[in-house]
């Protein structure tokens, strides 16, 4: 049980219906319990029903659902939640991570300028971490493996490279593009499927 109430699995939005955030069943059924937010009863893409935290306590539980055991027995977890008072989309920055440095290039090597296959490609450090180069957005960029092994722990002038252009964190966007369906729950397509570029772990 604390498996199923601990697994980021219920998708939250604003009370614009626009998704927002990811949470547990465990934090879901707080936010639920304190008026904070209502879960939606979901029985396809077209019938949604805000319901409330006693009324949810009551559902049946069908076959297929996810649920937790309680003293009255069980109740299914919730899978979309919407916020009661929150209207706004905040907006943050990728996390720095190998993938966002792809996305952030896309896909192409920073010295060549040649489209990489994903075995093809790992993440070089402009200035060598064993020269004090640190792992930050303006000192890493996306480069061709044989091209990163040429250069080894020179800088790029040394190596004779040149980069296309010189790196920087990628700008803001929405939180709602972030946000990644890990478990494949169902029941989020229908409010992540108009994200934009970054459609894929919050």
């Amino acid at each position: 049980m604390s498996d199923v109430l601990n697994k980021s699995t219920v998708l939250v939005l604003n009370r614009n219906w626009q998704a927002i955030a990811v949470k547990t069943p465990a934090e879901a059924f707080s936010m639920m319990a304190t008026g904070n937010a209502t879960a939606l009863k979901i029985s396809g893409d077209d019938d949604m029903t805000p319901v409330t935290f006693e009324e949810w306590m009551g559902l049946p539980v069908l076959e297929g659902d996810n649920c937790i055991g309680t003293v009255k027995g069980p109740v299914r977890v919730p899978t979309v939640l919407v916020l009661a008072r929150f209207d706004r989309v905040p907006k943050r920055r990728p996390k720095f991570c190998a993938k966002a440095i792809w996305e952030r290039d896309g896909g192409v090597c920073q010295y060549t300028g040649r489209k990489l296959k994903p075995n093809e490609g790992n993440i070089d450090h402009i200035v060598p971490v064993s020269r004090g180069g640190k792992s930050t957005w303006d000192n890493c960029v996306l480069a061709d493996k044989k091209v990163n092994s040429r250069k080894g722990s020179k800088l790029p002038e040394e190596a004779g490279l040149k980069l296309l252009r010189r790196p920087a964190a990628p700008r803001e966007v929405p939180v709602s593009q972030l946000i990644r369906n890990t478990y494949q729950v169902r029941d989020w397509e229908v409010f992540l499927e108009s994200r934009g570029a970054f459609d894929v772990t919050v």
